[in-house]
């Protein structure tokens, strides 16, 4: 028969006296006197029949039985921790906890949301424009709006719009490009956040879609493409704009496309979340919500000549 395992609070004390290297710290943390804590890292050090720590005068330090005992430690409560929470998250048809990238939030979702939230006042939106990573148990993070050229693997993953760009500019400027040669007469706006898309998708590869050589200047570059539509709706430059992302100014006349050629991003936007996540109610309802809204882009796709 397995060794039982000792208390709980006996781990925890351990763990947070391990990573403070301090009794006192720990028992802040736990807010217990420092006494208490000291007795329940004892009963443990008595349960394994080894010393955890050594006590210095003025410090502590992890004994080797401790430092091999303290990641195991870290490990199990961050484990419980993530599992206590998707656990809650379960049972929580309430909360709805949606991350998207800066561009895609500000041009697309952002514009979009009062609807949503008009339209769903039981549901407790919290929204986070971010590029980073999620982790959907560690984060409390339940949708995910994702731009990639891959698939989504150990996760529910769902195309919601094919990216494709074609050059766009303000109204003012429509008049003056009959051609794609008559492009190369105006600044151009590039966008560095997709640079890394294969192959790939800027103005070099449109102007040899065009047949036309490349131009040789350089322009304007922008870290994100929703500062490059932003120049373009000013009447910077013609921006080679991502429908993602434009979709609405196209809608509204804010920005028009003179010439029909498009180019592939071959990529797409997905909507991510831990699989059986998106059979919750508030998950599905969004997802449904967003199923509507890419629709109008479909419109404008089939006006395009795609390269």
């Amino acid at each position: 028969m397995p060794d039982r395992l000792p208390p709980l609070t006996a781990f925890r004390a351990f763990d947070a006296a391990a990573r403070h290297m301090s009794f006192a710290k720990a028992a802040d943390e736990l807010n217990v006197t420092p006494a208490a804590l000291s007795f329940q890292i004892k009963s443990l050090e008595e349960h394994l029949g080894h010393a955890l720590f050594r006590r210095l005068n003025r410090a502590v330090e992890l004994t080797e039985s401790g430092k091999i005992l303290a990641p195991g430690a870290a490990d199990g409560f961050e484990t419980l921790t993530k599992a206590w929470s998707a656990t809650k998250r379960l049972h929580d048809n309430r909360t709805l906890t949606v991350t998207a990238g800066p561009s895609f939030t500000s041009k697309w979702l952002a514009p979009r949301l009062f609807q949503f939230v008009q339209n769903n006042p039981d549901i407790d939106l919290r929204f986070s424009a971010s590029l980073k990573m999620m982790d959907f148990t560690r984060d409390e993070v339940d949708v995910a709006i994702r731009f990639s050229q891959h698939d989504d693997e150990g996760f529910y993953s769902e195309p919601i719009i094919e990216e494709w760009l074609c050059p766009m500019v303000a109204p003012a400027l429509a008049d003056k490009i009959k051609t794609a040669s008559d492009i190369l007469d105006l600044p151009l706006l590039h966008q560095d956040d997709i640079t890394f898309l294969h192959p790939p998708a800027d103005w070099d590869t449109w102007f040899q879609a065009a047949g036309l050589k490349p131009p040789t200047t350089a322009g304007t570059h922008f870290s994100q493409s929703d500062h490059a539509v932003n120049a373009a709706l000013s009447g910077a430059g013609v921006v080679l704009g991502r429908i993602s992302v434009s979709e609405k100014h196209l809608t509204d006349g804010r920005l028009v496309m003179p010439l029909d050629l498009a180019i592939s991003g071959h990529a797409s936007y997905r909507i991510v979340c831990a699989k059986g996540a998106e059979n919750r109610p508030q998950v599905a309802r969004l997802m449904s919500w967003i199923r509507e809204e890419v629709a109008a882009i479909d419109g404008l796709t089939k006006t395009r000549t795609f390269a």
